[in-house]
């Protein structure tokens, strides 16, 4: 050991089943915040830059691995074929990672809130001790197993089951993550044995390794609440809503308004800028931006989508991936935007689809109108210059153009490009038959009343 910054590796632990989860999706694949909790593990690990990132899979690996890959490219993921411990679970990365230098952080796919800074302060006590081991004091610490400190040092970790009274007296317990040099860490994995009622091969027990050879160990401590490991719907219930009051109070504090905050629901990645306002009862799916004096009034759904400065969203309204609302932009009452443009100043105002288009400045959609985008087969794309007026219930069928200016009359049917300045109407002459509704009610009463 020296005081010379060494490269990271990450060894992410997600082969466990969850048999608890009562699910047949693997257990660190259940979605907090609408991301799999083995993403939170892997984001919070990237504040410490790791050169090389392993993720050990078992249970459906193919899917753990398509997650991890998605978030990730550049992950490697191993597979544990037997589950026999987290001392072999973590012997499986040695492969990946046989000509890496530097040290190794083991993590688990299944805890996934511990806080950048936490991580950071164990690889500081990486540059003074061997093995450096994640701990916390438990409120109840129940069968936790406690970590058991001699002259300042980690002597021991003893699981409760095997504790003796004393030792089950202590509350600093074990959280199970581990940081130590990776050929130290793949040295003493391979030196463990499962002479245990289990079989299996646990990772604690590098610990008396270690301290058997004359490696140093030392604790870092954090709150419980970063810890907490999800093993039950129950658990994970109590996951989102501990993520979602962090979330809440983090954009309280960042300036945001949120009138009622215990009905707003975040994503992981939301970013809301300062002054904006979030009305009661608004959902943000992944990959939202929304941008200072914003503002997003209730009931509405946002994902995958982008909010600019001055742009008014809802009630009831649907933004869905690729939407782009430019500054000043209106989308209102029961209207979906879907991988469409609008520009600034234009208004989409009530009752309309609007799908793969390009809405030009100060355009306005009238209610009811709707991008015909979908022929059964293929998407196409709707373009409508600036400063047009969409009457009311137009259908626009794409691939179809309205030029600058243009305009749509109600009830068009839209299945050619309208010119920059022109009017286009598209339906029926109306026809107005004198007296035939009153002839036509007295027969259909006629033949109810004869049971026809």
């Amino acid at each position: 050991m020296n005081g010379a910054k060494m490269a990271n590796a990450v060894i992410i632990l997600g082969a466990g089943l969850g048999t608890r989860m009562n699910s047949d999706l693997p257990k660190v694949l259940h979605p907090i915040a609408g991301a799999p909790m083995l993403v939170h593990a892997m984001q919070a690990a990237m504040v410490l830059d790791p050169a090389r990132r392993v993720v050990v899979a078992g249970y459906e690996a193919a899917q753990v691995e398509k997650a991890a890959l998605a978030h990730d490219p550049d992950v490697t993921v191993v597979v544990q074929a037997e589950q026999l411990g987290t001392g072999h679970a973590v012997a499986q990365a040695q492969a990946a990672l046989a000509d890496f230098v530097g040290d190794a952080l083991v993590l688990y796919g299944d805890t996934p809130f511990i806080r950048p800074d936490t991580l950071e302060a164990m690889m500081e006590a990486r540059q003074t001790h061997d093995i450096v081991v994640l701990g916390f004091e438990a409120e109840d610490p129940a069968r936790y197993g406690r970590l058991i400190l001699k002259d300042g040092q980690l002597d021991r970790i003893v699981e409760y089951k095997d504790a003796t009274e004393a030792e089950r007296a202590v509350t600093l317990c074990n959280s199970g993550v581990i940081a130590a040099d990776a050929a130290t860490l793949f040295d003493l994995v391979a030196a463990i044995g499962n002479d245990n009622a289990a079989g299996e091969y646990y990772l604690t027990d590098i610990i008396d390794i270690a301290r058997a050879r004359g490696l140093t160990a030392t604790v870092v401590e954090c709150a419980e609440a970063e810890t907490l490991g999800i093993n039950s719907r129950f658990e994970l219930a109590q996951a989102e809503a501990l993520f979602q009051n962090g979330a809440r109070m983090t954009a309280l504090d960042d300036g945001v308004t949120l009138i009622a905050p215990e009905t707003v629901y975040f994503a992981y990645d939301t970013v809301i800028g300062r002054d904006a306002v979030i009305e009661p009862n608004v959902v943000f799916g992944p990959g939202v931006t929304v941008e200072s004096g914003a503002t997003i009034r209730a009931f509405s759904h946002l994902e995958g989508c982008h909010v600019s400065r001055g742009a008014i969203v809802g009630p009831y309204a649907r933004l869905r991936p690729g939407a782009e609302l430019a500054e000043n932009t209106r989308v209102g009452n029961f209207v979906e935007v879907k991988n469409a443009v609008i520009a600034e100043g234009a208004k989409v105002n009530h009752l309309s689809y609007i799908g793969d288009a390009d809405i030009g400045p100060r355009s306005n959609i009238g209610a009811g109108t709707i991008t015909c985008n979908y022929d059964g087969v293929s998407k196409h794309h709707t373009t409508i210059g600036a400063d047009v007026f969409i009457g009311s219930n137009t259908m626009l069928v794409a691939p179809v153009s309205v030029g600058d200016q243009g305009m749509t009359a109600s009830g068009s049917v839209i299945t050619r490009d309208v010119p920059a300045g022109d009017l286009a109407v598209a339906r029926a002459r109306q026809d107005n038959k004198a007296g035939f509704a009153v002839r036509l009610f007295d027969k259909l009463r006629a033949q109810k009343a004869k049971g026809q």
